[in-house]
């Protein structure tokens, strides 16, 4: 970990802070990736705050995953899995009940599929564990 002068140092507090707000967001909206965002937001702590860096390492649900890929390129088999489903649940069900117009519909879970494509194909773990 490096820690910056003072100018970039606040730049990258500023960054991971929005980073980890957007990685907030994604937990709730399905088209906002979050694990790319809480990855960009550790970077940016390692570089401008040890102790939000250590906070975010620490914590019992973000830890685990900010570690695995850090240590290991990858991300478990368990958190691939919920993501996908939970986001893919998420889109159907907006595409269903929330979209009138079926470009709109055919448009948002062709997204869906993307994404899951996309998440599927990074490097996985098989155990969170070990």
């Amino acid at each position: 970990m490096h820690i910056q002068p003072s100018g970039r140092r606040w730049l990258y507090l500023s960054l991971g802070y929005l980073c980890l707000l957007l990685a907030a967001l994604g937990v709730l909206l399905p088209l906002l990736p979050t694990t790319p965002f809480l990855l960009l937001a550790a970077g940016c702590f390692a570089r401008s705050s040890a102790r939000f860096y250590r906070a975010l390492l620490g914590n019992r649900i973000f830890g685990p995953l900010i570690r695995d890929w850090r240590e290991h390129g990858a991300i478990p088999r368990r958190a691939k899995i919920l993501a996908i489903t939970l986001m893919l649940s998420v889109m159907t069900a907006t595409a269903l009940f929330a979209i009138p117009h079926p470009a709109g519909q055919i448009t948002l879970l062709g997204f869906g599929v993307g994404l899951s494509v996309w998440l599927w194909r990074l490097p996985t773990r098989e155990s969170i564990d070990g």
